[in-house]
């Protein structure tokens, strides 16, 4: 296994480049590891996670639902769709089985691109570079709020050939980005530069099921300088306008192909609430 290489773009948003990590801000990134239960998380995205908790006390098997249906799609686009190309934004600290770890396990011939504009996820981006020797992954250093950056960068243009089918995944993002960047313009680009035949594999928290909850936990991340806001089932439907979703649809995560679940399945066939959870989930085809 060796590592392909990096290919840093600068990106624009809620973390402008070069921006040192600030152990004293919660930040989503972190929190977010800290859910999944990881490390590399500091004192205070501790403590707001802590807040978190006390209103939500499922958002750590949201966390972990979410990822598994993440894993759940991408080994289906790459087992019974034949997608051997894959557009990650909004990586995240990586979490292991990685998108690379499980595509090229079923392909071993596929590349992989992450993106994201987190100083910490650059930091671990060395972990993100560990491809199967037939394929190949590489790291982009951009916002989501600048898709025609990451369209542009090396790391894309070198690794993927988007005159083919792509699947593009925004996971546990979208949430993170508030109406005045206009989040469904920037998917419509970010699906328009794809080939016909290309997936976009997307994942976002909604009020629809608890409410309160959910509203304060957001207010919760906004009082820590967190952008974003939650969707209903009508706003993040909106994301696959012009795409065909493949079945089950749009649905809570732990109802997504559970015939596919390899892992825990405390969180993959479905043993846990809609409330808990809190998330929809879709996987779409372009036609």
């Amino acid at each position: 296994m060796t590592a392909q290489g990096v290919a840093p773009q600068t990106g624009s948003g809620p973390e402008p480049p070069n921006t040192p990590l600030n152990q004293g801000r919660p930040h989503s990134a972190r929190m977010y590891d800290y859910f999944l239960g990881g490390k590399d998380n500091y004192v205070a995205d501790r403590q707001a996670a802590a807040k978190v908790l006390t209103l939500w006390p499922g958002v750590m098997v949201a966390a972990r639902t979410n990822r598994a249906f993440m894993q759940r799609a991408v080994r289906f686009l790459a087992a019974e769709r034949g997608i051997r190309q894959f557009l990650d934004i909004g990586t995240g600290i990586p979490t292991r089985p990685n998108l690379h770890e499980v595509v090229q396990s079923v392909a071993p011939e596929s590349r992989v691109v992450y993106a994201d504009n987190d100083p910490i996820v650059l930091a671990h981006a060395q972990t993100l570079l560990t491809s199967s020797p037939e394929g190949r992954t590489a790291y982009v250093d951009a916002n989501v709020a600048d898709p025609d950056t990451i369209l542009a960068s090396p790391g894309v243009t070198e690794v993927l050939d988007l005159s083919q089918p792509v699947a593009l995944s925004l996971c546990a993002l979208l949430h993170f980005v508030p109406d005045d960047w206009e989040p469904h313009k920037i998917v419509g680009k970010l699906v328009d530069a794809l080939a016909p035949g290309s997936h976009l594999v997307l994942s976002h928290i909604t009020p629809d099921f608890d409410p309160e909850a959910t509203q304060r936990t957001v207010q919760i991340y906004h009082s820590g300088g967190i952008q974003g806001k939650i969707r209903s089932r009508d706003e993040v439907e909106r994301f696959f306008t012009g795409l065909e979703l493949v079945e089950p649809g749009l649905v809570v995560p732990h109802r997504w192909r559970t015939d596919l679940a390899t892992g825990d399945p405390g969180v993959e066939t479905g043993d846990v609430t809609d409330e808990e959870v809190s998330f929809w989930a879709g996987v779409a085809r372009k036609p």
